[in-house]
């Protein structure tokens, strides 16, 4: 799952790259920079999609950078904290 979500960024990454190189060769005499912008477009709505299916069957889990805080008053009454 986790490779399928890199080739999908690395997909929308290209059709930008081709949409930035078509817009500044053709100047705006071609249909190809809207065709590939709207590639870009619709990949990063798959990508969505697949993040949110993945998400909600379980195979992607998310986690932050930091571990979890415990509230202090969650914690157990010991001698020292109280």
């Amino acid at each position: 799952m986790k490779i399928l979500i890199l080739l999908m960024l690395l997909a929308i990454l290209g059709s930008l790259a081709a949409g930035i190189v078509h817009i500044v060769s053709d100047r705006g005499r071609s249909k190809r920079a809207v065709k590939a912008l709207t590639l870009r477009i619709s990949l990063s709505l798959l990508l969505f999609a697949l993040l949110f299916v993945g998400y909600l069957s379980g195979y992607l889990k998310p986690h932050g950078l930091l571990p979890p805080q415990v509230a202090p008053e969650a914690q157990p009454r010991t001698p020292q904290n109280q």
